[in-house]
């Protein structure tokens, strides 16, 4: 039996796919081609671990997932449409709540390009599955009131900022939204660290939000984010991100003695 290996870059993965196995590592975001998301299934089903743990990289790649695997932590209504028939059935299940207006977000857009305003459902179902709301997507009422949080955590560190657009129901940074500090509550903190074990990330951006109902809820998490807003620059996140996966692979190795390092 040959002793672990550890994959630290995209093509040495690609060149030795086959080849991997359990007990073998993956130190490194997958790159992956639409279509391919199965391969996360293959390697978890191989017994080939990864870190950036291979479910956080796949709710990192999805909304729509988020929505499946998460949805217990994002605001009331929230959906995940993946063909007509939900539409349909959101039809009630809004109109039951009373629920107008609505958004939608698009499953692998980011910086709120993917993010659209509906006046009802019903605009939704003449729409969905053509051009330009292809199936599947995330579907949430439109809340008036809202408080949008970015929360960074990068292992010991922790970052929050309230993010506001006073024109704009995105509240995006880069198209004319502003941020100021917001400091997170013990409460606020767990709730995320709660998201964050969930989904297995080892480190995150998380949207965390505040509707009129309550909260807090997710809107969404990944892996990366955009660092506008953040005391943070590129520079020191990206020492603190090999400081974490340096500090995860010497654990690691010590529990595998005499792994390849490739």
């Amino acid at each position: 039996m040959r002793p672990p290996w550890v994959i630290t870059s995209n093509r040495t993965l690609r060149e030795r796919y086959e080849e991997l196995g359990a007990g073998d590592l993956i130190l490194t975001r997958i790159s992956l081609k639409p279509g391919e998301e199965g391969l996360l299934l293959d390697l978890a089903t191989r017994g080939v671990r990864a870190f950036p743990s291979l479910l956080s990289q796949a709710l990192s790649r999805s909304k729509a997932l988020q929505a499946t695997v998460l949805g217990s932590f994002m605001p009331p209504g929230t959906r995940v449409i993946r063909d007509r028939h939900d539409v349909i059935r959101a039809l009630t299940e809004y109109a039951e709540l009373g629920v107008e207006e609505v958004v939608t977000k698009e499953d692998r857009a980011n910086c709120g390009l993917g993010v659209h305003l509906w006046r009802s459902v019903e605009e939704i179902f003449n729409h969905a599955g053509r051009e330009p709301l292809r199936f599947p997507f995330v579907l949430q009422p439109r809340f008036r009131e809202l408080r949008d949080i970015r929360v960074v955590i990068l292992g010991d560190y922790v970052e929050a900022y309230e993010r506001c657009h006073p024109y704009s129901f995105r509240h995006n940074l880069y198209f004319g939204g502003h941020s100021r500090p917001y400091e997170l509550s013990e409460g606020e903190l767990e709730f995320c660290r709660r998201v964050m074990r969930r989904g297995d990330f080892p480190y995150a951006h998380l949207d965390m939000v505040y509707t009129r109902e309550g909260g807090p809820y997710l809107m969404e998490i990944n892996l990366r984010g955009g660092l506008k807003g953040s005391r943070l620059t590129q520079e020191e996140y990206q020492k603190r991100l090999a400081a974490i996966t340096e500090s995860f692979l010497e654990s690691w190795l010590e529990t595998h003695p005499g792994a390849r390092v490739f």
